[in-house]
């Protein structure tokens, strides 16, 4: 039987640490390791873990200075003594079921990244599935690389999904520590980029719970505006040329993503944001046929009118928020 080692990154998580530990614990695969990594918590963290620990010792607590997400996982991939590794934040949840599937279905089709779909549970007690077909697909090469850069089945978290540890070498140095947002896409494509099979079913039993303080929550600042497009830009950089044109769609869509965040946004502190991430856009005008048509049209309005486009994205957000309250 191959051990499981699930990292748990875990910053002032005390109120949710609870139901997330337990729902590690009563997972039918028998063979887990639990490591959590506590990275310098100021609330009740550390105590709720030293309770845990001295009763259940499948769990490992790792008490550190504070050094972000980044740093928290890496530190539980070193410590951690099992053959495959998976992560889960220190305030979601998982379905009993989860890692006996995951691994079934690596050993069945000889994968080395085994990973699967979400649910996301809102403060309201909705239920959304992300996107629990039941689909089944086998990738083979850079297959499941391309599919996490057009967004297409690979999400980009690491939470949904279980690794050979073989796969880490070398990923310390390939990670800027400084990154905060999409920090999980980069580390994915690092890894998926390595592997000649990952398997993908689509079901859903890791659970996001969203809370008041989830990062869905936050509001814009320079990090969760450029920080995606850094991470895609380094992509760009180090791919090897077989994804490069992907690499580059995604660097694209991530301009024209961020561009619509900010336009939404009428405060005049995001001026500079605005201006920024249209400069990223005119420096890469000659790769727009690369987009698609509706694309390219947006991505040319930023460039030529930048005015037009904030008014049209206003507009198609008010019809889209309208359709769903009715």
């Amino acid at each position: 039987m191959e051990r499981i080692s699930v990292i748990v990154p875990a910053y002032n998580t005390a109120p949710w640490l609870p139901r997330s530990l337990d729902s590690l614990l009563a997972q039918t695969y028998p063979d887990l390791e639990i490591i959590v990594v506590n990275d310098g918590s100021t609330d009740h963290t550390r105590q709720v873990l030293e309770e845990y620990v001295q009763d259940h010792p499948r769990i490992k607590a790792i008490h550190k200075e504070n050094g972000g997400v980044t740093s928290a996982r890496l530190r539980g991939v070193a410590e951690a003594t099992g053959a495959w590794i998976g992560f889960m934040d220190g305030d979601d949840t998982v379905e009993p079921w989860m890692y006996q599937k995951l691994l079934d279905n690596a050993h069945a089709y000889g994968a080395e990244i085994s990973h699967c779909g979400h649910q996301v549970r809102f403060p309201d007690g909705r239920v959304s599935y992300v996107h629990n077909s039941g689909q089944l697909r086998v990738q083979e090469g850079l297959t499941g690389a391309k599919d996490l850069l057009d967004g297409s089945l690979v999400e980009s978290s690491l939470c949904t999904k279980l690794f050979r540890r073989e796969l880490f070498v070398g990923l310390e140095g390939w990670i800027d520590p400084a990154i905060t947002i999409n920090e999980d896409y980069l580390m994915n494509y690092y890894l998926f980029a390595q592997v000649k099979k990952a398997v993908f079913e689509d079901v859903c039993p890791y659970c996001y719970l969203l809370r008041s303080g989830s990062a869905s929550y936050r509001v814009l600042h320079e990090h969760s505006i450029f920080d995606p497009i850094t991470v895609r830009q380094t992509i760009l950089d180090r791919c090897v040329p077989e994804m490069r044109q992907d690499a580059r769609q995604a660097l694209l869509r991530n301009c024209l993503f961020a561009y619509a965040q900010l336009s939404v946004n009428r405060e005049r502190q995001y001026d500079g944001y605005r201006t920024r991430v249209r400069a990223l856009l005119q420096e890469q005008k000659e790769y727009f046929p690369l987009l698609s048509r509706r694309n390219r049209i947006l991505a040319n309005m930023i460039c030529t009118a930048p005015w037009s486009f904030r008014i049209a994205y206003r507009l198609y957000v008010k019809l889209f928020q309208r359709e769903e309250e009715h």
